[in-house]
């Protein structure tokens, strides 16, 4: 097809097109921080950490260099240390499971729900040992865990719950924010999140005091205050002020930005409206922001969807191809199999998902998705 002729391209996530929306606002407020020549932990750190407690219903936010040093620093400070173990989940981005073994403790990784992909409370108490230290479920892809089920679990066991909410910020559980529901939360800034800076970034949440400190400690070299006195051996860690001024601009047209992914989700679901497609949905208590929109398809049919998509000039991804227990870097350790994350690793499909994403455009990523999945006949379906 001639270049002329080709539709426009739909990528998975478009930043220009939320820069284009608030460019001029993020552009003064980098000017400002330049002109101040206050580059760490300066006033936009600070404004931006107060503001952000505010938004979520914490008593402290806490930034760091990135959403993987927020769990780290969340685990050290809660006192998760070597020989202890963490129940997680398999089905997520390795940084979750990485910053288990940081603080020296082996993560253990319990099956997930096969309707909102993450961990299962039916399977917490078989995962449970004497070393059990901490629950880390993560709200993957913007659903909230089963939060209720998972705090029943760590209450009768004594156990902290670590919530990883790199994927959910804004999105809420029986009425309060994730990253509220725990000892700690753990978010993550990167560009393509909900809220998201141009770099990397993280923030620690808690209501708990003491954690908070030891968190403003291990964040900065291990020191209570500016100077040459360490209480502990510590990191640098810390949200950046350019990065600070930018979430500031953002966090105040964040919940806006996840009405605009809901509302793409609900295109989604009209136009995907197929037996052999199952979509994402969400419990009546919680909310879902949306962070991705991926779908299950057939087995057989995913890679030629993927081929599809890519000759329309359509993106697609998938989140994730192989869950954490079957990876290289667990090989020291021996998983049993843990069948549905490895199941939906088998046919999960994510498609474009950003709230200028338009109405027009959904309905194309969708036809094409269908178009392909009845190329490949029904003889194959899924049992």
């Amino acid at each position: 097809m001639p270049a002329e002729h080709m539709p426009e391209a739909i990528p998975m996530v478009d930043l220009a097109a939320q820069y284009r929306r608030l460019g001029d606002a993020i552009e003064a407020a980098v000017t400002d921080v330049l002109a101040s020549t206050r580059y760490i932990l300066g006033p936009n750190v600070e404004a931006f950490e107060n503001e952000a407690a505010g938004y979520l219903g914490v008593r402290h936010a806490l930034g760091c260099a990135s959403g993987t040093d927020a769990l780290h620093l969340a685990l050290k400070a809660a006192g998760i240390g070597a020989g202890d173990e963490v129940i997680t989940t398999p089905f997520t981005f390795i940084a979750t499971a990485e910053a288990i073994r940081y603080v020296g403790a082996r993560p253990v990784f319990v099956d997930i729900a096969p309707d909102s992909f993450n961990i299962d409370p039916a399977g917490l108490e078989d995962a449970l040992t004497e070393r059990t230290r901490a629950v880390l479920p993560v709200h993957l892809f913007g659903r909230p865990a089963d939060m209720a089920a998972i705090r029943q679990f760590a209450t009768r066991h004594r156990l902290a719950v670590i919530e990883d909410c790199a994927q959910s910020f804004g999105a809420r559980y029986d009425g309060r924010m994730t990253g509220s529901l725990g000892l700690a939360g753990a978010f993550s800034f990167f560009p393509s999140k909900n809220l998201g800076g141009c770099g990397d970034g993280g923030l620690i949440t808690t209501d708990d005091d003491d954690l908070a400190e030891t968190v403003r400690m291990l964040r900065n070299h291990g020191r209570r205050i500016d100077g040459y006195q360490h209480e502990v051996i510590g990191y640098n860690s810390r949200l950046d002020e350019l990065q600070a001024a930018v979430l500031r601009v953002k966090l105040r047209h964040v919940d806006d930005f996840n009405r605009g992914r809901q509302r793409v989700a609900e295109a989604y679901r009209r136009w995907l409206s197929d037996p052999h497609i199952e979509r994402p949905g969400c419990a009546p208590s919680s909310s879902h922001v949306y962070h991705q929109y991926t779908i299950l398809v057939p087995e057989h049919a995913r890679e030629s969807i993927m081929a599809r998509l890519r000759a329309a000039g359509i993106a697609s991804a998938i989140y994730y191809p192989m869950p954490l227990h079957r990876q290289p870097a667990f090989a020291d350790a021996r998983y049993e199999a843990l069948p549905v994350a490895e199941a939906v690793s088998r046919r999960c499909l994510s498609l474009p998902m950003y709230p200028e994403l338009s109405d027009e455009h959904v309905q194309r990523i969708a036809d094409c998705v269908l178009a392909a999945v009845h190329a490949n006949g029904d003889d194959h379906d899924e049992p």
